[in-house]
């Protein structure tokens, strides 16, 4: 072990006895105003006397605390010469020719979207093949459904073809055509 590390292990020990063994009752007493000299005014004056300085003067003659002066009143709104202007710090020139204005067609709204089916209502429970032709088990709620190639279901629905792994049925208020995923041949 070197000296310095010796000494540091000194420093280290006194200090920790200082924490443990050192005062540690408060102080009561109470810090004292200090009165000071005037300090002597400059010779030239930088900005020139307000009323705000004159009011801050005491009886004495000695300059007191005056207040703050918000930053815009000292630098002007932003914008106005300081860095956190618009441009930045150097300002900016586009050179690009402005956008031409729109024209009619550019300002008439896009026609709203052409109704659609709502999304299918069934949950695919199973399937099977019976007599060579396929049955779908379907249910809606508490309902259940067999469905077989060209069956309606409640007028709104009509199986139009059962080929694992789809369902192609339409929905006649509209004559749109859906599919529901069953599953492949097992």
């Amino acid at each position: 072990m070197k000296p310095r590390h010796m000494l540091m292990g000194v420093a280290l020990a006194g200090a920790a006895a200082l924490v443990l063994f050192g005062d540690k009752a408060p102080s009561d007493t109470v810090a004292e105003a200090v009165e000071r000299k005037p300090a002597r005014a400059p010779a030239t004056s930088v900005a020139p006397a307000t009323k705000a300085d004159s009011a801050a003067k005491g009886a004495l003659g000695e300059a007191s605390i005056l207040r703050l002066v918000p930053r815009e009143e000292l630098i002007g709104e932003v914008g106005e010469g300081s860095f956190k202007s618009k441009d930045g710090v150097f300002g900016g020139q586009n050179w690009n020719p402005p956008p031409p204005p729109p024209t009619a067609a550019e300002l008439k709204p896009p026609p709203p979207p052409p109704p659609s089916a709502p999304p299918l209502p069934f949950q695919f429970l199973g399937k099977a093949a019976a007599d060579g032709q396929w049955e779908v088990y379907l249910g809606r709620g508490e309902q259940t459904f067999v469905v077989k190639k060209g069956m309606q279901i409640d007028g709104t629905y009509r199986v139009d073809a059962i080929a694992p792994p789809t369902l192609t049925m339409t929905y006649l208020p509209m004559n749109q055509v859906q599919q529901l995923n069953i599953g492949v041949i097992e």
